[in-house]
């Protein structure tokens, strides 16, 4: 079991929420999209870890939005965190960005383009700090043990596995469920991320997405019986500055979490 802030995740108790914006666009929006999701979990008695990129460096396009300025967007999800009382994760990109972010948040993020960048990994390692690393779409799960083994190296075993679908051709991706089963054998939490799962990369220019497929998708992860569940939300997705393809809207999150839980209940007996 690995704790974050008030929220265990693991050993079979209830699943967890992992969910916010894909990137941070402004303070308004995360503050009012954090408080909507923590009302929607605190009814359903689902714990709560928002996330949001205080940047982003894998954006298809040089004229893509990148980013508020990092300590900018770092203070305003330190912000959720103390209003809210919930942990906050973000993306890392570089060794710097590591100790940086750390100061700000609970959970540093390996994007799943760069889950084998071992110098990354040690530096997310050596802070202390909870480490979410995605498989990257171009490995098999089996594999994401070596990634492990560059993060525990470090002293820290506090590490998420996350399935984000893989390579399928050259601008779609697939989602083996089995993945999630042969991660959770390395012996740590996984986590189904249902949005990043269904884009398409490679969009001329942006990554598209198949939206009407994170439902199932979650459905399905949940039954085969995962720790944290991954959720990019957004109030008006086709607004939203990044992955405006393949966010969840905000009005249908609710509806979707309590099926979830009741799919979560059967299958861990709960």
């Amino acid at each position: 079991m690995i704790e974050i802030g008030n929220v265990k995740i693991g050993d079979n108790l209830p699943f967890v929420l992992i969910a916010g914006p894909c990137v941070v666009e402004s303070k308004k929006i995360v503050e009012e999209l954090s408080k909507n999701i923590f009302d929607i979990t605190s009814e359903l008695e689902i714990p709560l870890i928002f996330k949001a990129s205080y940047k982003k460096a894998n954006r298809t396009s040089l004229n893509s939005f990148t980013g508020l300025g990092d300590e900018e967007a770092l203070k305003i999800l330190n912000d959720v965190k103390q209003k809210l009382n919930i942990p906050v994760v973000t993306d890392i990109h570089t060794e710097h960005e590591a100790e940086l972010a750390a100061k700000f948040v609970d959970m540093l993020q390996i994007p799943a383009f760069l889950c084998r960048q071992t110098d990354l990994l040690l530096a997310a390692g050596r802070t202390g700090k909870v480490v979410n690393i995605k498989k990257g779409q171009f490995l098999a799960p089996e594999d994401m043990k070596f990634a492990v083994d560059k993060v525990v190296s470090t002293g820290n075993k506090k590490i998420l596995l996350t399935e984000r679908g893989s390579t399928f051709g050259y601008h779609n991706l697939v989602v083996d469920m089995r993945s999630l089963v042969i991660m959770r054998e390395l012996g740590y939490p996984v986590v189904m991320d249902a949005t990043h799962s269904v884009q398409l990369p490679g969009q001329g220019g942006f990554s598209g997405g198949q939206p009407k497929f994170i439902k199932p998708l979650a459905k399905a992860a949940v039954a085969v019986g995962i720790d944290v569940l991954f959720l990019e939300v957004h109030p008006n997705p086709k607004e939203a500055f990044s992955d405006a393809d393949s966010q969840l809207p905000l009005s249908e999150l609710k509806n979707l979490l309590i099926e979830i839980k009741k799919i979560d209940r059967v299958v861990k007996n709960y």
